[in-house]
């Protein structure tokens, strides 16, 4: 499962789709739930609409009878990225008030993978106290922290160091730079 919120930051999303489209015989399904606004930042940043484009299900933010708002659908990842503050401190204080913080609770009260992508910067005594929190849940940190060893040249290259670790910590077989190459 994937879910987008209103963090700056689209282009780790838009390109984390991207990657998966070109790995899709490695999982069965992905649902997909963008927040209330994510939608709007995506356009601004990313000028395009192409958040319409990807093959995934898309559910509602509100939808609470999305099979991975429950742990009886065994969804074994979930991939927030960006993730703002705001959703990052509700799943930290246990606030599922939408699908995203409940998604989040359910992978983690089942024990599963939940890798939390923070787009901020710089982070107050409260972003990391919350971090340590879903941290000590179980979650997975991963800020988009991008590194440099493999020279990138774009935009794109750099945002792909993030997205190729993200892929990693989720278990996927992908073929990356790695360091000592």
């Amino acid at each position: 499962m994937i879910a987008i919120t209103g963090a700056s930051g689209s282009v780790y999303a838009k390109l984390l789709l991207d990657k998966l489209i070109q790995i899709n015989d490695q999982f069965s399904e992905i649902g997909l739930v963008f927040s209330k606004n994510a939608k709007e930042i995506w356009e601004y940043e990313l000028n395009d609409k192409s958040f319409n484009d990807y093959p995934f299900k898309q559910y509602e933010p509100d939808n609470f009878y999305a099979p991975f708002a429950s742990g009886s659908a065994k969804y074994d990842t979930m991939i927030i990225c960006p993730c703002s503050m705001g959703t990052l401190g509700r799943i930290a204080s246990g606030v599922s008030d939408d699908l995203i913080s409940r998604a989040a609770d359910v992978i983690l009260k089942e024990k599963q993978k939940l890798i939390i992508v923070p787009r901020e910067l710089p982070y107050n005594l409260i972003h990391i106290k919350n971090m340590e929190t879903i941290t000590l849940a179980g979650g997975l940190i991963c800020p988009a922290t991008p590194s440099f060893y493999s020279k990138p040249k774009t935009v794109e290259e750099v945002v792909l160091t993030v997205v190729n670790r993200i892929l990693d910590l989720a278990g996927f077989e992908i073929d990356s730079k790695r360091w000592g190459d």
